[in-house]
Protein backbone atom coordinates (compact mmCIF):
# COMPACT_ATOMS: atom_id res chain seq x y z
CA UNK A 1 0.00 0.00 0.00
CA UNK A 2 1.34 3.67 -0.84
CA UNK A 3 2.47 6.41 1.27
CA UNK A 4 -0.74 8.16 0.12
CA UNK A 5 -2.90 5.55 0.91
CA UNK A 6 -2.08 5.00 4.12
CA UNK A 7 -1.99 9.17 4.99
CA UNK A 8 -4.95 9.12 3.39
CA UNK A 9 -7.01 6.25 5.57
CA UNK A 10 -4.70 7.16 9.21
CA UNK A 11 -5.87 10.81 8.60
CA UNK A 12 -9.87 9.81 7.91
CA UNK A 13 -9.64 7.67 11.23
CA UNK A 14 -7.72 10.71 13.52
CA UNK A 15 -9.99 13.52 11.73
CA UNK A 16 -13.15 11.25 12.70
CA UNK A 17 -12.22 10.60 15.92
CA UNK A 18 -11.73 14.50 17.17
CA UNK A 19 -15.13 15.42 15.69
CA UNK A 20 -17.29 13.22 16.86
CA UNK A 21 -15.71 13.05 20.30
CA UNK A 22 -13.27 16.49 20.59
CA UNK A 23 -10.18 14.31 21.83
CA UNK A 24 -8.80 10.76 20.49
CA UNK A 25 -7.49 11.79 17.03
CA UNK A 26 -4.32 13.02 18.03
CA UNK A 27 -3.68 10.08 20.46
CA UNK A 28 -4.11 8.14 16.79
CA UNK A 29 -1.83 10.11 15.14
CA UNK A 30 1.74 9.84 16.50
CA UNK A 31 1.30 5.68 16.18
CA UNK A 32 0.04 6.01 12.79
CA UNK A 33 3.03 8.59 11.56
CA UNK A 34 5.48 6.74 13.32
CA UNK A 35 4.57 2.68 12.31
CA UNK A 36 2.56 3.61 8.83
CA UNK A 37 4.84 6.31 7.64
CA UNK A 38 8.48 5.68 9.02
CA UNK A 39 8.51 8.90 10.91
CA UNK A 40 10.93 9.33 14.27
CA UNK A 41 8.73 9.53 17.29
CA UNK A 42 10.30 13.17 17.51
CA UNK A 43 9.32 13.89 13.73
CA UNK A 44 5.78 12.37 14.52
CA UNK A 45 5.24 14.64 17.38
CA UNK A 46 5.77 17.77 15.37
CA UNK A 47 4.12 16.49 12.30
CA UNK A 48 0.78 15.25 14.47
CA UNK A 49 1.03 18.76 16.13
CA UNK A 50 0.71 20.47 12.53
CA UNK A 51 -2.24 17.93 11.80
CA UNK A 52 -4.22 18.18 14.76
CA UNK A 53 -4.15 22.24 14.95
CA UNK A 54 -5.15 22.64 10.66
CA UNK A 55 -8.27 19.86 11.74
CA UNK A 56 -8.71 21.25 15.17
CA UNK A 57 -9.05 25.08 13.84
CA UNK A 58 -11.82 23.91 10.64
CA UNK A 59 -13.73 21.50 13.20
CA UNK A 60 -13.74 24.30 15.51
CA UNK A 61 -15.52 26.72 12.79
CA UNK A 62 -18.77 23.94 12.54
CA UNK A 63 -18.61 23.84 15.87
CA UNK A 64 -18.55 28.07 16.86
CA UNK A 65 -21.13 27.63 13.77
CA UNK A 66 -23.71 25.57 15.64
CA UNK A 67 -22.99 27.72 18.95
CA UNK A 68 -21.12 24.75 20.45
CA UNK A 69 -18.33 26.58 22.04
CA UNK A 70 -18.07 28.74 25.25
CA UNK A 71 -15.04 31.06 24.47
CA UNK A 72 -14.37 32.29 27.57
CA UNK A 73 -13.84 28.96 29.11
CA UNK A 74 -11.85 27.77 26.46
CA UNK A 75 -9.96 30.79 26.62
CA UNK A 76 -8.75 29.66 30.19
CA UNK A 77 -8.12 26.63 29.67
CA UNK A 78 -5.60 27.95 26.84
CA UNK A 79 -4.31 30.72 28.33
CA UNK A 80 -2.90 28.00 31.56
CA UNK A 81 -1.72 25.67 29.06
CA UNK A 82 0.11 27.91 26.99
CA UNK A 83 3.72 28.72 28.51
CA UNK A 84 3.84 24.73 29.42
CA UNK A 85 2.72 24.01 26.16
CA UNK A 86 5.88 25.95 25.02
CA UNK A 87 8.42 24.95 27.41
CA UNK A 88 7.11 21.22 27.09
CA UNK A 89 7.25 21.83 23.14
CA UNK A 90 10.72 22.81 23.51
CA UNK A 91 12.37 19.99 25.72
CA UNK A 92 10.53 17.10 23.72
CA UNK A 93 13.45 17.37 21.32
CA UNK A 94 15.85 16.65 23.76
CA UNK A 95 14.14 13.04 25.07
CA UNK A 96 15.60 10.04 23.66
CA UNK A 97 13.57 7.99 21.34
CA UNK A 98 12.42 4.86 23.40
CA UNK A 99 11.39 7.34 26.27
CA UNK A 100 9.14 9.52 24.33
CA UNK A 101 7.54 6.05 22.88
CA UNK A 102 7.14 4.54 26.26
CA UNK A 103 5.08 8.49 27.58
CA UNK A 104 3.37 8.16 24.39
CA UNK A 105 1.88 4.57 25.26
CA UNK A 106 0.81 5.46 28.77
CA UNK A 107 -0.75 8.52 27.49
CA UNK A 108 -2.93 6.27 24.53
CA UNK A 109 -3.96 3.82 27.93
CA UNK A 110 -4.82 6.77 29.99
CA UNK A 111 -7.31 8.29 27.36
CA UNK A 112 -8.56 5.07 26.72
CA UNK A 113 -9.44 4.50 30.04
CA UNK A 114 -10.83 8.37 30.66
CA UNK A 115 -12.98 6.94 27.29
CA UNK A 116 -14.49 3.92 29.18
CA UNK A 117 -15.04 6.07 32.92
CA UNK A 118 -18.67 6.55 33.18
CA UNK A 119 -19.81 10.56 32.78
CA UNK A 120 -19.67 12.44 36.61
CA UNK A 121 -21.83 14.71 37.87
CA UNK A 122 -20.56 18.12 37.66
CA UNK A 123 -19.59 19.00 41.10
CA UNK A 124 -21.70 21.35 43.37
CA UNK A 125 -22.43 25.20 42.82
CA UNK A 126 -21.03 27.84 45.53
CA UNK A 127 -17.14 26.65 44.64
CA UNK A 128 -16.82 28.92 41.51
CA UNK A 129 -13.42 29.86 42.59
CA UNK A 130 -12.14 25.91 43.45
CA UNK A 131 -13.71 25.31 40.03
CA UNK A 132 -11.62 27.82 38.37
CA UNK A 133 -8.20 26.79 39.77
CA UNK A 134 -9.08 23.35 38.83
CA UNK A 135 -9.74 24.01 35.67
CA UNK A 136 -6.49 26.02 35.32
CA UNK A 137 -4.60 23.22 36.87
CA UNK A 138 -6.28 20.86 34.15
CA UNK A 139 -5.54 23.42 31.25
CA UNK A 140 -1.69 23.74 32.50
CA UNK A 141 -1.62 20.29 32.91
CA UNK A 142 -3.16 20.14 29.05
CA UNK A 143 -0.47 22.03 28.29
CA UNK A 144 2.04 20.55 28.69
CA UNK A 145 1.12 17.21 27.42
CA UNK A 146 0.20 18.63 24.14
CA UNK A 147 3.99 20.04 23.92
CA UNK A 148 6.02 17.25 24.95
CA UNK A 149 4.02 14.38 22.84
CA UNK A 150 1.79 16.49 20.18
CA UNK A 151 -1.54 15.51 21.18
CA UNK A 152 -4.26 17.83 21.83
CA UNK A 153 -5.56 15.81 24.69
CA UNK A 154 -9.29 16.52 24.01
CA UNK A 155 -9.56 13.20 25.80
CA UNK A 156 -8.70 15.00 29.44
CA UNK A 157 -10.17 18.26 28.60
CA UNK A 158 -13.77 17.20 27.27
CA UNK A 159 -14.26 15.59 30.73
CA UNK A 160 -13.01 18.68 32.77
CA UNK A 161 -15.44 20.50 30.69
CA UNK A 162 -17.98 18.18 31.94
CA UNK A 163 -17.28 17.77 35.14
CA UNK A 164 -15.83 21.20 36.70
CA UNK A 165 -18.04 23.11 34.35
CA UNK A 166 -21.01 21.67 33.70
CA UNK A 167 -21.18 21.61 30.31
CA UNK A 168 -23.09 19.47 28.27
CA UNK A 169 -20.92 17.11 26.11
CA UNK A 170 -21.49 18.90 22.99
CA UNK A 171 -20.25 21.86 24.32
CA UNK A 172 -17.55 20.19 26.04
CA UNK A 173 -16.34 18.91 22.51
CA UNK A 174 -16.84 21.88 20.76
CA UNK A 175 -14.79 23.88 23.57
CA UNK A 176 -12.13 21.47 23.69
CA UNK A 177 -11.66 22.22 20.18
CA UNK A 178 -10.65 25.74 20.95
CA UNK A 179 -7.75 24.24 23.61
CA UNK A 180 -6.38 22.03 21.35
CA UNK A 181 -5.83 24.35 18.24
CA UNK A 182 -4.43 27.10 20.66
CA UNK A 183 -1.75 24.76 22.72
CA UNK A 184 -0.92 23.09 19.61
CA UNK A 185 0.06 26.67 18.06
CA UNK A 186 1.70 27.29 21.71
CA UNK A 187 3.76 24.17 21.05
CA UNK A 188 4.59 24.88 17.65
CA UNK A 189 5.80 28.10 18.18
CA UNK A 190 8.89 26.48 20.12
CA UNK A 191 9.31 23.85 17.92
CA UNK A 192 10.37 25.99 14.04
CA UNK A 193 13.22 24.28 13.82
CA UNK A 194 11.89 20.59 13.67
CA UNK A 195 9.52 21.50 11.19
CA UNK A 196 12.36 21.87 7.77
CA UNK A 197 12.81 18.21 7.63
CA UNK A 198 9.62 16.94 7.83
CA UNK A 199 8.04 15.26 4.67
CA UNK A 200 5.19 17.49 3.85
CA UNK A 201 4.36 14.86 0.67
CA UNK A 202 2.85 12.74 3.35
CA UNK A 203 1.81 15.70 5.83
CA UNK A 204 -0.71 17.50 3.77
CA UNK A 205 -2.69 14.44 2.56
CA UNK A 206 -3.10 13.52 6.33
CA UNK A 207 -3.77 16.64 7.31
CA UNK A 208 -6.22 17.22 4.59
CA UNK A 209 -8.08 13.70 4.99
CA UNK A 210 -7.96 14.63 8.66
CA UNK A 211 -10.02 17.45 8.20
CA UNK A 212 -12.33 16.11 5.84
CA UNK A 213 -13.00 13.18 8.14
CA UNK A 214 -13.64 16.01 11.11
CA UNK A 215 -16.69 16.78 9.47
CA UNK A 216 -18.07 13.33 8.98
CA UNK A 217 -17.37 12.64 13.01
CA UNK A 218 -19.25 15.27 13.54
CA UNK A 219 -22.52 13.88 11.51
CA UNK A 220 -21.27 10.44 13.40
CA UNK A 221 -21.98 11.65 16.96
CA UNK A 222 -25.28 13.42 16.16
CA UNK A 223 -26.45 9.30 15.15
CA UNK A 224 -24.51 7.38 17.35
CA UNK A 225 -24.60 7.39 20.81
CA UNK A 226 -21.50 8.54 22.69
CA UNK A 227 -21.11 5.76 24.81
CA UNK A 228 -20.83 3.55 21.94
CA UNK A 229 -18.31 5.61 20.13
CA UNK A 230 -16.51 6.31 23.29
CA UNK A 231 -16.01 2.53 23.66
CA UNK A 232 -14.81 1.81 20.16
CA UNK A 233 -11.95 4.60 20.16
CA UNK A 234 -10.82 3.04 23.87
CA UNK A 235 -10.81 -0.36 22.42
CA UNK A 236 -8.50 1.16 19.36
CA UNK A 237 -6.68 3.06 22.09
CA UNK A 238 -5.59 0.26 24.17
CA UNK A 239 -4.44 -1.55 21.29
CA UNK A 240 -2.51 0.98 20.09
CA UNK A 241 -0.74 1.17 23.61
CA UNK A 242 0.49 -2.29 24.07
CA UNK A 243 1.41 -2.66 20.18
CA UNK A 244 3.84 0.27 21.17
CA UNK A 245 5.16 -0.92 24.44
CA UNK A 246 6.33 -3.84 23.32
CA UNK A 247 7.22 -2.70 20.00
CA UNK A 248 9.65 -0.65 22.82
CA UNK A 249 10.44 -3.82 24.28
CA UNK A 250 11.52 -5.92 21.68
Amino acid sequence: MSLLVLALTAGAVVGLALGALGGGGSVLAVPALIYLLGFTPAAATTASLLIITATSLTALYGHASSGHVRWKAGALFAAAGALPAAAAGAAASRLPQPVLTVAFAGVAGLAAVMMLRPARAAVGGGADARRLARAARTGAGLGALTGLLGVGGGFLVVPALVTVLAFEMQVAVGTSLLVISANSLASLATRGATTAGLDWAVIAPFAGAAILGAGDGKRLASKVSGPLLRRAFAAMLLGVAAFMLIDTMT
